[in-house]
């Protein structure tokens, strides 16, 4: 079987770093347009940038650890890469896409394969509209942030704000709460995929809010609306047995 052509990409931790002299020296380095694969060396923060950056780019992307997050990624080894390359399992997920009104009237559109959040920007708690498909869902709510997850993203924020972890067949999206004060301790919602959330911000000027999408982040925003994006999709490899799914239920025994 010919070898696959791989191009490496890594963060800048330094083990990621001796990481990718390694495998070059082994391997060499592929550019990104001609690779068959793509292996992505740090954590899960560096995984999400390497999927966004090879979006356009038919190579699926799998992720050796080699920083302080791994969720995404599988063990590190720098022996039999192309045999793990050979062996491993494609997941396919969606991002959401966000397109956030800031109060200057400016648009600001991103993508995020794990989470869109909205966060109070000020020392006042946050006041939100919550409109589902159209349909206003909750007139107000008074919290610290609301965040919109995909079951892919719904182990990292989403878990931590006491959201539910979502299997990665399961065709939904979680709403999830961030420190609600009013309606007291709502943890929030699952929606279907396809539906259409739409934040708005009560009186942005006393209570401004800001918006995140993967670290990309826009302040002062009047509203945000998100809804899957099935028009891109990220391939990822994981070894045998250690795919998004058996992470996802594993992580719940933890």
């Amino acid at each position: 079987m010919a070898r696959p052509k791989i191009a490496f990409m890594a963060s800048n931790a330094t083990p990621a770093k001796a990481a990718l002299a390694e495998l070059i020296a082994a391997h060499g380095n592929a550019p990104l347009d001609k690779a068959d694969v793509i292996v992505a060396l740090g954590g899960d923060g560096f995984m999400l940038q390497a999927l966004h950056a090879t979006q356009h780019l038919s190579a699926p992307v799998y992720g050796m650890n080699r920083g302080t997050v791994g969720f995404l990624m599988n063990e590190f080894h720098a022996d039999d890469l192309p045999q793990r390359l050979d062996e491993a399992l494609e997941e396919v997920i969606n991002p959401l896409a966000m397109t956030a009104l800031c109060v200057d009237g400016s648009m600001y559109e991103a993508l995020a394969i794990n989470e869109v959040s909205l966060l109070r920007a000020g020392p006042q708690a946050a006041k939100l509209r919550i409109t589902v498909d159209g349909k206003l869902r909750m007139s107000e709510l008074v919290c610290d942030g609301a965040l919109v997850a995909t079951p892919a993203g719904s182990t990292a924020y989403n878990f931590s704000a006491h959201g539910p972890i979502l299997p990665i067949g399961s065709d939904v999206l979680a709403l999830t709460a961030v420190a609600a004060f009013r309606p007291r301790r709502w943890r929030g919602a699952l929606l279907p995929k396809a539906a259409v959330v739409r934040f708005d911000v009560i009186d942005p000027a006393k209570r401004p809010v800001m918006a995140d999408a993967d670290g990309k982040s826009v302040r002062d925003v009047a509203s945000v609306e998100i809804r899957s994006e099935p028009d891109v999709q990220h391939r990822i490899l994981f070894d045998p047995g250690h795919g998004l799914e058996e992470r996802l239920i594993s992580e719940q025994f933890n």
